[in-house]
């Protein structure tokens, strides 16, 4: 009897063995690889976001930071009670307690994102004009009272050690105060000292004990450095018909005197300082912080504070112009670093394509099979989708925390930087990762085929598809780079003009892959005249290269104009900064007075000569603010200029060297006629080269001019724009030995590049003069993380677009692998040695890298002219604004290193990945490749 069968067992049974993980375990190696590059590639893509964010944090926290507390501090102020209320009354307004109270209150209502530190926070009563000293016993230089502040910081006892004395208590009828050492000093002040100052009611003068004597801790802090007169007293000058001197200081009274000081002439006001924190900024803050600034200043915030303090509070910071400085430079930087970015994003996205292409390569037969016995596109897309999912999705996800990890904020924590961009960009690749292989795939299988024709570069004809899509790109980046010559990188949301090297590299690529067969076939025809097979046999296989193999070469092309776009972008920001530092000292190093005509000691300019590393010096007697003469019209505007005084052969070999306005020594020979004993001779005419605007103003006769040097004629022998002596100065150079009074203020010293040896060497003469470094002057100008950070980034984009560049040339020789192994044994079998084989191996790989190599050296090269009138590099390289800065700008300009080196770079690692495929091949035997009915 039978049983009868039951209708599961009608259905169709399940595979043995699953489809992904038998592909996976057959291709391990494959499969790896994939990962690796995944993990590679997602890793840049997550890090990128967070290091930008980090840079920019560290960026927005640094300035704030590093600001002078009296422009970063927050200080709110208001009018104290009047003097038409009783004494008591004042006195209960101005009590600590009060006071106290008004200061936690109007913190509390900054806005976010606003924290202030509460351990830096002042309060108390201030003058703010300053109240004559009116004791005959205190110091007058030039017979005028010393002017003193009336201030009661809190925090006192806090912030002072005592000396002498004792702390003051005092009351608003018996005030008392303290001062600082120094202040002590200078106006003669003593425990059990009595100060009058002027009084606001009556003319009865009011008095303060000072009560003792006491040392700042930390003199350099906040509660000190916002106002330091309160800790070192000022011999201010006093300018009319001559100048005349005067002390300023200031009394430090206690918080229970406070009351008194409503009473002086000094206009005396509350004030609150608080201290801003930047521990919980990130650079994403910088709008809401700019905006909440400005509500405090003169929006609602400060209208709540007006409810606490009084109706005439206002708060007052130089806060916001540093946050608008550090928002203005960001601006400046973030455009030209997208460049960099979708440099190295588009050279990332061809070699992923290029790893499918591989993979499609790899198993074309295989596929082709398969559609042949009826499979689906879409079976088989998701079966491939199957696939590189189960290696991208892992490799992707560890990338992304690697990046979580490794890439921290400035505080050293995670905390802070958003993790959405990341995922973003981690899950971009991924998909990429994951869907170019299906793709492809289904492109090419999209119909059952038979074993394929010829698919070389000789044969191939561009489709109309093809043809539109290059002129689309050909039409994007025309528009890209007009946009970017005329409009700059100031546009900081245009991201096609931050694609402008990317598309002029795609579109070079194009114009390369369309020409690529023509030298192939112009080197075929003298090659065949060549004896041996290798030369012609190599030329036609290269021309027999995939189609497909246009990837390569476009990957190649773009990751070398990343290259040189990135390394002249550096090259610029070096180069500007170097001329920079050059035209602020005007030489290797500079020696002078900290004020004007401070003559030089005797002796100094040899013993400089004789330091270690001292090559040249060039002694300098300088003048500023010489009147010139206006021989055209008598009504013209007065007009000055700095005179200075050279020795000419020293000097013309420090220009010639700066290339700072070189002229031959010749043009300023000496006349003979200097020194006080030709004083007299007001007529003689030295020979002088002025600026532009002096030369136009002296016109071509000499004229005379009276100086401190001398009273004499000069007349302009030769114009130059710049000079070493002076920076963005007009001037009159003369040589220095016909003077009158001869006197040398300044050395400009060639050879130093540190400057201990001469430091040391100036304070043995004198403690008076300066010495500045043309290296010092130039790390001052990375001041900010955001130039560091954007050069990393630089740095990075580099290096990344390298190491894809070396992945496509693996990638383009695995792809032909197969083929060439197959061949390489076939021709062994006619007698092929074992050299030839490797020659024609490494002859045929070449063509394609020369190619490569010659055109993206060429489109770089061609792209740094073609979009440098729109990239200024000002803000990369110089910590300042245009105008405060030697320079006005700063030019990109072509750097041969990063055009030459990346390229014999790629036909290297061509030449020696081919090698080692040869190598590789003649150690393996050929019966696999030599099997009857192979179809390779």
């Amino acid at each position: 009897m039978s049983r009868s069968r039951s209708p599961r067992s009608e259905k169709p049974a399940r595979a043995v063995a699953p489809w992904v993980r038998t592909r996976l375990r057959t291709a391990p190696w494959a499969a790896a690889s994939l990962a690796a590059l995944v993990l590679a590639t997602v890793y840049l893509a997550a890090a990128l976001p967070r290091a930008v964010d980090a840079y920019e944090t560290e960026g927005l926290r640094h300035d704030i930071r590093t600001a002078a507390p009296r422009n970063s501090v927050l200080e709110l102020t208001a009018e104290p009670p009047g003097l038409e209320l009783d004494l008591p009354v004042r006195e209960a307004g101005l009590a600590p307690a009060v006071l106290r109270k008004q200061r936690d209150e109007a913190r509390a209502l900054l806005p976010e994102p606003l924290r202030t530190d509460p351990e830096q926070t002042v309060h108390g009563l201030r003058t703010v004009k300053r109240v004559d000293g009116l004791d005959p016993w205190l110091p007058r230089p030039d017979g005028i009272s010393p002017e003193l502040v009336l201030s009661s910081p809190s925090g006192l006892t806090e912030h002072t050690a005592l000396r002498e004395g004792r702390l003051p208590t005092g009351t608003a009828r018996a005030p008392e105060a303290v001062v600082t050492v120094k202040t002590a000093e200078a106006l003669r002040l003593k425990p059990g000292s009595v100060v009058h100052v002027p009084g606001r009611v009556s003319a009865e003068p009011i008095a303060l004990t000072v009560t003792g004597i006491v040392e700042p801790r930390s003199p350099e802090s906040p509660y000190w450095a916002v106002e330091p007169l309160l800790r070192t007293p000022v011999l201010a000058p006093l300018v009319g018909d001559e100048i005349k001197y005067y002390w300023q200081g200031a009394l430090l009274l206690s918080p229970t005197s406070a009351p008194a000081v409503l009473s002086t002439t000094g206009e005396p006001e509350v004030f609150f300082r608080y201290l801003p924190t930047v521990g919980h900024l990130t650079g994403r803050d910088t709008d809401r912080l700019g905006a909440a600034l400005d509500s405090a200043a003169g929006g609602p915030d400060l209208v709540r504070m007006r409810q606490v303090v009084g109706p005439t509070g206002a708060l007052t910071t130089e806060l916001d112009s540093i946050v608008d400085s550090y928002g203005s430079m960001r601006e400046a930087i973030e455009p030209v670093v997208a460049v960099a970015v979708f440099g190295i994003g588009a050279v990332a996205a061809v070699v992923l394509a290029m790893t499918g292409g591989l993979f499609v390569a790899r198993r074309d037969s295989e596929l082709a099979l398969i559609r042949s016995r009826g499979a689906s596109l879409t079976g088989i897309g998701l079966r491939l989708l199957g696939e590189t999912s189960a290696v991208s999705v892992p490799a992707a996800a560890l990338a992304l925390g690697l990046a979580v990890v490794t890439v921290r904020g400035p505080d050293g924590g995670s905390g802070g930087i958003p993790l959405l961009p990341s995922v973003l960009a981690a899950s971009a690749v991924a998909l990429v990762a994951m869907l170019v292989l299906p793709l492809r795939a289904v492109v090419v299988h999209r119909r059952p085929r038979l074993h394929g024709g010829r698919d070389d570069l000789l044969t191939a004809r561009p489709s109309r598809r093809r043809t539109v899509v290059e002129l689309t790109l050909l039409v994007l980046a025309v528009g890209a780079v007009a946009s970017l010559r005329l409009r700059g990188t100031g546009d900081s949301g245009d991201h096609l003009v931050s694609a402008a090297p990317v598309l002029v590299g795609l579109i070079a690529a194009m114009v390369l892959v369309r020409i690529y067969p023509l030298p192939l076939r112009w080197a075929a025809r003298p090659a065949r005249r060549l004896r041996g097979a290798v030369g012609p046999l190599a030329l036609a296989r290269a021309g027999r290269t995939s189609s497909a193999g246009t990837l390569p070469l476009l990957a190649l092309v773009l990751a070398l104009t990343t290259a040189a776009f990135g390394g002249s972008v550096l090259a610029g920001v070096a180069d500007a900064r170097d001329r920079a530092a050059l035209l602020a000292t005007g030489a290797d190093a500079r020696i002078d007075g900290s004020v004007e005509w401070t003559p030089l000691p005797a002796g100094l300019t040899e013993a400089v000569r004789g330091t270690a590393g001292v090559r040249d010096v060039a002694p300098l007697q300088i003048e500023y603010g010489v009147s010139l003469p206006s021989p055209r019209s008598a009504s013209a505007q007065p007009m000055s200029s700095a005179l200075v005084g050279v020795e000419p052969g020293s000097y013309t070999r420090l220009a010639q060297r700066t290339g700072f306005g070189p002229f031959p020594a010749a043009l300023l020979a000496s006349t003979g006629k200097g020194g006080k004993e030709v004083a007299a001779d007001t007529e003689r005419v030295l020979p002088a080269i002025a600026s532009p605007s002096v030369a136009e103003r002296l016109g071509g006769e000499p004229q005379e001019v009276v100086t401190a040097a001398g009273v004499f004629r000069v007349k302009v022998v030769a114009v130059r724009s710049n000079t070493p002596a002076l920076s963005g100065a007009d001037f009159l150079l003369v040589n220095g030995a016909d003077l009158t009074h001869r006197a040398n203020t300044a050395l400009l010293v060639t050879g130093p590049e540190e400057g201990a040896a001469l430091r040391a060497t100036v304070k043995a003469r004198s403690d008076d003069l300066l010495v500045s470094t043309r290296t010092e002057e130039r790390a001052g100008y990375v001041d900010s993380p955001l130039q560091s950070g954007a050069e990393r980034m630089y740095l990075g984009a580099i290096g990344a677009g390298a190491g894809f560049a070396v992945v496509a040339v693996l990638l383009s020789l695995m792809q032909s692998a197969p083929e060439r192994t197959t061949l390489l044994a076939r021709l062994r079998t006619m007698g092929l040695t074992r050299t030839q084989g490797r020659r024609l191996l490494g002859l045929e790989a070449l063509p394609q890298a020369v190619l490569a190599a010659i055109g993206g050296t060429l489109v770089g090269w061609a792209t740094v002219p073609l979009l440098a009138p729109g990239i200024d590099l000002f803000r990369l390289a110089l910590a300042t604004t245009p105008g405060f800065a030697p320079l006005d700008s700063a030019p990109l300009r072509a750097d041969p290193w990063s055009l030459v080196v990346p390229a014999i770079a790629v036909v290297l690692i061509t030449a020696v990945a081919a090698a080692g495929q040869a190598w590789w091949a003649g150690r393996r035997g050929s019966i696999k490749e030599l099997r009857a009915g192979d179809a390779r």
